[in-house]
């Protein structure tokens, strides 16, 4: 995976391609794009294939916050209420 946060965006995706990255993510005004590739190039992609289980939109609320302590606990309250959430579902009621 290659993050990209400086200058050049999408038209990198050619080298990239030629170093076979399997999924590049570009942060361009405030926007974060996601590209997998695919045999005949990159395409972009909704989620990261990579880490299906990221919250691409609570990243990005996230880094957008003006507060880094704020973005923090909230992308921290998010993960662990998530994880709290999947715990819960794989409890089963004692019979």
């Amino acid at each position: 995976m290659e993050v990209v946060v400086t200058s050049g965006g999408i038209d990198k995706l050619e080298a990239y391609k030629r170093l076979q990255i399997l999924e590049v993510w570009f942060w361009e005004n405030s926007r974060l794009s996601l590209y997998a590739l695919r045999e005949q190039g990159y395409e972009e992609i909704a989620s990261s294939q990579l880490l299906p289980e990221l919250d691409i939109g609570l990243l990005v609320r996230c880094v957008n916050m003006p507060s880094h302590v704020e973005a923090i606990k909230e992308f921290k309250r998010a993960i662990d209420g998530d994880l709290l959430s999947k715990i819960d579902n794989t409890r089963t009621p004692n019979s």
